[in-house]
């Protein structure tokens, strides 16, 4: 299969659209995560015009901008999106007022932070959707660890990850969202990375 892989990444990790063709054939329970970042239209439409009731999952940390709340409701509704949110199992509030205001990355809570509002309810997902292909909107010029990372791989659990992005840049992002008459915003704050180019974990995990 690993050889099949390499062959799909030679062939197609360069062509967004073939890929997401390729990769829906290859399983019968596909879901796309996004978290309403910018240019997360793109993958979201791409990914729709083929499969429009594919399950959109959206781990809502509770940390969102006012402007990322408002983008996920206008993409969701352009797009009629079939979005399943997962939450937390402790509200914002309960967090806060139990741990205080959300630590710091230097902070040698955050770790155990970025598990709760992100990983655990990421892995709750796997679990109840069982699904077998997962597309992402990763991208190579995101952090270094993703430059290294392939279109397609298969992780531990047997689960196809697809990222047909990969090698676009911002500009070809903002061209595709110009070409469809699709919406952008970049106010937008990830607790668990803070800094943009460092990772999270979810990714390096699964």
């Amino acid at each position: 299969m690993e050889l099949s892989l390499d062959a799909v990444n030679r062939d197609l990790g360069s062509d967004p659209e073939a890929l997401v063709r390729w990769a829906l054939e290859q399983g019968v329970r596909p879901i796309c995560t996004t978290n309403f970042r910018p240019f997360e239209a793109v993958i979201l439409h791409m990914v729709t015009r083929q499969r429009p009731d594919i399950p959109v999952v959206w781990m809502d940390h509770g940390y969102n901008t006012p402007a990322t709340y408002r983008f996920a409701d206008a993409v969701t509704e352009r797009l009629g999106l079939n979005l399943i949110t997962y939450l937390p199992r402790r509200s914002r509030a309960h967090r806060e007022a139990v741990d205080g205001a959300m630590p710091g990355i230097d902070d040698p809570r955050h770790e155990r932070f970025t598990r709760e509002v992100k990983l655990e309810p990421f892995e709750r997902a796997l679990r109840e959707m069982a699904p077998d292909v997962w597309f992402t909107a990763l991208r190579a010029e995101d952090t270094p660890e993703r430059a290294r990372m392939a279109p397609v791989s298969r992780n531990a659990d047997g689960l196809l990850k697809v990222s047909p992005l990969l090698y676009w840049s911002a500009r070809d992002m903002y061209q595709y969202l110009q070409a469809h008459g699709l919406p952008n915003e970049f106010d937008y704050f990830d607790p668990t990375k803070v800094e943009e180019k460092r990772e999270c974990g979810l990714h390096l995990q699964h």
